[in-house]
């Protein structure tokens, strides 16, 4: 099994939280927070997020919380595990401007909760339930939350998908 662990950032502002657009591998859209795989050579998890942040919005953050949940996606008949920590951005700065150097981030926009519901309801279910389940409880990193999911099938078309009991 191929493990990889993948970091998210929670920033807001006045007008919501920061969602980026991403164009994946065949065209394939979806939406959500900033963030991306932590590389060996991060010193943690936290440099990594910041590192992603700052490469996909031009935001560079400064003070961290978090995690604020942790989700885990077992994905067998591809051969991988997931596993991504969600934090939250308590300062940050910059201007919001997207130039990915991977090509993937290609627009990036604070939204309002509702509108962020919208947009990430199209993409992955590990993404779009605990984001929605935050934005509607806002809980913070004193009580972080687990979140467990198995993936069947081997494309984004035929994939199955069963949260686990926590």
């Amino acid at each position: 099994m191929r493990e990889w662990l993948v970091a998210g950032a929670l920033v807001e502002a006045d007008d919501g939280l920061l969602l980026v657009r991403n164009v994946r591998r065949g065209g394939r859209e979806d939406w959500s927070t900033p963030g991306g795989v932590i590389d060996a050579e991060d010193a943690s998890v936290l440099h990594g997020l910041a590192r992603e942040v700052e490469e996909e919005t031009g935001l560079r953050v400064t003070k961290w919380e978090g995690p604020v949940y942790e989700v885990v996606c077992e994905a067998v008949d591809l051969g991988w595990i997931l596993r991504v920590e969600i934090h939250r951005a308590l300062e940050y700065e910059g201007e919001l401007r997207v130039d990915d150097p991977d090509g993937i981030v290609v627009e990036a926009e604070f939204l309002p909760s509702h509108e962020c519901v919208a947009r990430l309801a199209t993409g992955a279910r590990w993404v779009h339930e605990p984001l929605g389940e935050w934005l509607s409880e806002r809980w913070g990193p004193t009580a972080p939350r687990g979140y467990r999911y198995a993936v069947h099938g081997t494309s984004h078309e035929e994939f199955s998908v069963h949260r686990d009991a926590e």
